[in-house]
């Protein structure tokens, strides 16, 4: 099943719309096809929703197995880092924040790919997890290492818009039942 073919209900219109728009027009999002479709697949498996994970993976040009091994490293990392840091700065225990993390997470250099296409995949996840801390550090990596402003906002619009199409899927599965 590709995207075209995702059965989205009509209360769901405006996000079949928004990812026909997405998808359609990938060369007005400033994103390579690698960057967007790595964003969409390490969303997808963060939302851990298989349907998207399935749909985007058949409709990904270009999809390697380093870019997948990456986007399935950063939706399982960021789940660990974003939990932890989102933890750490909503405690606000100024003895607890300075303490090493002591987490393993040489995936963050080790993935296989452009460090600034790992970073976009990781925005997107963190900014699906919901930590700040996270979402302020790969920002300001990607603003570093080039990014423009418009990619950046392009990707969180793409994952925005996945989150709302999983959320649908969740409404009608349950429904089902």
């Amino acid at each position: 099943m590709n995207l075209e073919q995702l059965k989205l209900p009509d209360f769901a219109k405006d996000i079949r719309l928004n990812l026909s728009n997405l998808f359609g027009n990938i060369a007005h999002t400033g994103l390579s096809n690698s960057q967007f479709y790595g964003v969409a697949l390490a969303v997808a498996y963060s939302l851990k929703q298989p349907q998207l994970i399935n749909a985007i993976k058949q409709d990904a040009e270009g999809l390697t197995p380093e870019l997948e091994q990456a986007a399935k490293t950063a939706a399982t990392l960021m789940a660990m880092t974003n939990l932890y840091y989102r933890f750490v700065h909503l405690a606000e225990d100024k003895e607890l924040s300075p303490m090493p993390a002591n987490l393993r997470m040489n995936g963050l250099r080790g993935h296989g790919i452009s460090q600034s296409d790992f970073e976009l995949f990781a925005l997107a996840v963190s900014a699906v997890n919901g930590c700040g801390l996270c979402i302020t550090s790969h920002l300001q990596q990607l603003i570093k290492e080039g990014i423009s402003r418009a990619a950046i906002q392009a990707s969180i619009r793409l994952t925005a818009t996945l989150s709302a199409a999983a959320q649908a899927l969740a409404i009608v599965e349950s429904e089902s039942v």
